[in-house]
C-alpha cells in the first residue's frame, strides 16, 4: 500500500504524487481512494480506488540511479523493425499499457526512429506524445533533470539522424 507523499506511475497517464487517502461513497459503497496530483502537463488530480491499484498497474517511480538506463535506451540506435504501422502501433500500445518505464522509453525511441526515417502517422504522432508525456513525467518526479533539459534531450534525439 502506498502512503501520502509517495511518487507513483499510473500507466497511460504518467507520474504523480499521492496527496491524500480519502474515503468516498460511490454507488452506495464506501471505499478508500488515493488522491493523485499529476504535476507535469497541467496539475491534474486523479482519484484511484485503493482496491484497484494492482489491476491498474500502479507502481512506484524508478530510483534515480535507474535514470541512466532509461536515457541509454533513448540514445541507443538499434535496428528497428519495419513491420506494418498497425502491428507496430498495437505492440507499442501494449508496452505503454504495461507501465514499465523501460518499455515506454523503447516506444519513444522507436517512434523517434520512425519519425526521422519516414515520418509518423497521426495515430503514431499521438502515441509518441503520450509516451513522451509518461516518460518525462516520471523522470521529472525522480529528479533526473529539469523539464527543459529533458525536452531538449528528446528534441536532439529526434534531430540526430535526420541530418
Amino acid at each position: 500500500m502506498f502512503k501520502i507523499g509517495d511518487c507513483v506511475v499510473y500507466p497511460m497517464h504518467g507520474a504523480g504524487v499521492i496527496e491524500a487517502i480519502e474515503e468516498k461513497e460511490f454507488l452506495g459503497q464506501v471505499e478508500q481512494y488515493y488522491i493523485l496530483r499529476m504535476p507535469y502537463g497541467g496539475e491534474m488530480k486523479v482519484m484511484i480506488p485503493v482496491s484497484k491499484i494492482d489491476n491498474l498497474g500502479i507502481r512506484g517511480t524508478i530510483e534515480v540511479n535507474s535514470v541512466e538506463r532509461v536515457l541509454q535506451i533513448l540514445r541507443y540506435e538499434k535496428e528497428r523493425q519495419t513491420e506494418s504501422w498497425n502491428k507496430r502501433y498495437r505492440e507499442n500500445l501494449d508496452k505503454l499499457k504495461g507501465g514499465d518505464i523501460y518499455q515506454v522509453a523503447d516506444v519513444v525511441g522507436e517512434l523517434l526512429y520512425f519519425e526521422r526515417e519516414k515520418g509518423l502517422s497521426t495515430g503514431e504522432r499521438k502515441m509518441y506524445d503520450t509516451a513522451k508525456h509518461i516518460l518525462v513525467s516520471e523522470l521529472l518526479l525522480v529528479g533526473a533533470s529539469g523539464e527543459e533539459e529533458l525536452e531538449n534531450l528528446l528534441t536532439s534525439l529526434s534531430k540526430k539522424a535526420s541530418s
